[in-house]
């Protein structure tokens, strides 16, 4: 199931997990504080329905998810390895394993930096470890452990 990305309901969702209250968004969106409460119940239902999906099409046991952050922990039972299914607003649903791995070699450096630099600025995460893609996704995602 994609996520509607550029539904309003999206955008509710976006502004809320940068921390504005619901009073907020309804006064930026001229609506009232009731249809965003509703818009967001509707959206955490759909963000968890699509973490859980990809968890079980990536055989991803699950151990914590947080629809309201939009991230899924887990393990990854054919990789024997904890994973992170998490929502992108940029970059839709990505899974990442945690793994150890020659990432200067890797022609994938770039992206990954990318990526873990794009989330992390998405919810508002100051890493320190940015010149390794593994270490700033170890750094992420233990922040981001801290709060769900």
């Amino acid at each position: 199931m994609p996520l509607p990305l550029n539904d309003r309901q999206f955008a509710f969702w976006r502004l809320r997990r940068t921390g504005l209250a619901n009073v907020g968004i309804a006064e930026r969106f001229s609506i009232s504080r009731q249809a965003v409460s509703k818009a967001l119940l509707a959206m955490d239902r759909k963000v968890e329905e699509t973490l859980l999906a990809m968890a079980h099409a990536n055989q991803i046991d699950v151990e914590r998810l947080n629809a309201e952050i939009g991230v899924l922990f887990g393990h990854s039972v054919p990789f024997d390895a904890a994973a992170i299914v998490f929502v992108s607003a940029d970059r839709g649903v990505q899974v990442w394993y945690e793994h150890e791995g020659d990432c200067g070699a890797c022609p994938r450096y770039a992206r990954c930096i990318e990526l873990l630099w794009d989330y992390a600025d998405e919810l508002g995460i100051a890493l320190t470890k940015t010149d390794d893609p593994t270490r700033m996704a170890n750094e992420l995602f233990a922040k981001l452990r801290e709060v769900v």
